[in-house]
């Protein structure tokens, strides 16, 4: 077994940043980015990494066990593919992908190498979720009924012009960007989903992707999550609410900007 991996990351803007912070000290060989300028600024702050802005010679680099994905995207599963390919494990940042077909051929691909995985739905792993998580319908809360959501943002000065909104590089609109987050966090306390509908609308971004998504997700036992995305929430907003027949679990905000 491998004690000391080694980290590459593709796409070292905001993401990419965040995850080179919480790496062990001396474990991030490679920072690969389009943009040279932005993967020298992520490299130099990290004895022995490496700015690139192709990705030739990762793949076959012994010293790289693992491959950190958070580019736009569009570039997320062509690199998380090459990634499992070579035998790599990886990291790939929400959505994944932009098509579920190319998720299916990464998983597909990563069976036959024995490379593991993981999409970066960090939410349900925040402490409030966790300890969530650990109540189940009990007789003291009765069943699980139904849950209601709401997570949105007020976007920023030029947000319609950035890479989000051109449906190229993003797949959509607000619905693939927080939203995914909202139906991960939904699958955790319904079962597979027999009943999906849902409205995507565009009432305030000049853009031609969604700034707002309201979607209805109904399991095989009837239970409900009623969920709403937004980018014209002005003061930005999380609000998850988990309602049993004598109980109900609230948990508003993240933290940070997101409130408590």
């Amino acid at each position: 077994m491998v004690q000391n991996l080694g980290f590459a990351i593709f796409g070292c803007g905001l993401i990419g940043n965040r995850r080179a912070a919480s790496l062990p000290a001396g474990s991030l060989r490679y920072a690969c980015d389009v943009d040279l300028v932005k993967a020298t600024a992520l490299a130099t702050r990290y004895p022995g990494c490496r700015a690139i802005d192709t990705s030739e010679g990762v793949w076959s680099d012994p010293s790289v066990h693992v491959i950190i994905v958070s580019a736009a995207n569009l570039a997320l599963a062509p690199l998380a593919l090459a990634a499992v390919r070579a035998g790599k494990h990886v990291l790939v940042e929400k959505p994944g992908a932009i098509s579920s077909a190319h998720l299916k051929r990464i998983a597909a691909v990563a069976k036959e190498t024995g490379a593991k995985v993981r999409l970066g739905y960090n939410h349900r792993f925040h402490p409030a979720f966790l300890k969530l998580r650990e109540l189940q319908a009990s007789e003291e809360t009765g069943d699980f009924m139904f849950l209601r959501a709401r997570y949105g943002h007020g976007g920023r000065i030029g947000y319609d012009r950035e890479w989000r909104a051109d449906p190229e590089l993003s797949g959509g609109g607000e619905l693939i960007d927080q939203g995914v987050h909202l139906i991960d966090l939904a699958s955790l306390w319904l079962s597979d989903f027999a009943r999906v509908e849902g409205h995507a609308a565009t009432y305030f971004w000049d853009m031609p992707v969604d700034d707002n998504a309201f979607v209805s997700l109904r399991d095989t036992k009837g239970r409900t999550a009623w969920l709403q995305v937004s980018c014209t929430e002005w003061k930005n907003l999380f609000s998850f609410e988990l309602y049993f027949q004598r109980a109900k679990f609230h948990v508003e905000g993240l933290g940070g900007s997101y409130g408590l």
